[in-house]
């Protein structure tokens, strides 16, 4: 078995991740151990924000759709993200806020990327609107 470079790791894990939805921004090779005599040098996944965590925490379970990916419920259309997994069944919250709805695995597909941002444009637009005098 061949051992490939450090970078090709590197960069096979951040397709990995990249794929399964995760941007790790500081994702890069320890440079201490890579200037060194260590034959293999250590990764450093770095730090990321609560909501990466959790997403990278469900992907890890085997949880699909993942946390935090945006899905349609091929039931009634709905578009909604998912926050989280319970007895089966997805929880999914609409884009632009609002109640929580459960959904089975299999009903759930993928959110075309311009109907979600058409639902975070109008969740925002909302916020930004003064109340009527």
């Amino acid at each position: 078995m061949a051992v490939r470079s450090t970078e090709e790791v590197l960069e096979a894990l951040r397709e990995a991740l990249v794929g399964a939805g995760i941007v790790l921004p500081s994702l890069a090779v320890d440079p201490v151990t890579a200037a060194g005599d260590e034959p293999f040098p250590l990764v450093s996944l770095g730090r990321c924000n609560v909501r990466t965590a959790e997403r990278l925490a469900s992907v890890l379970r085997g949880e699909r759709p993942a946390v935090g990916a945006h899905v349609v419920d091929v039931r009634d259309g709905r578009i909604g993200e998912v926050m989280g997994h319970l007895a089966g069944r997805v929880q999914l919250r609409p884009v632009g806020g609002g109640r929580e709805w459960d959904c089975p695995p299999d009903a759930t597909g993928p959110a075309p990327r311009a109907e979600v941002l058409r639902a975070r444009v109008r969740r925002i637009n909302g916020e930004g609107r003064l109340p009527p005098q």
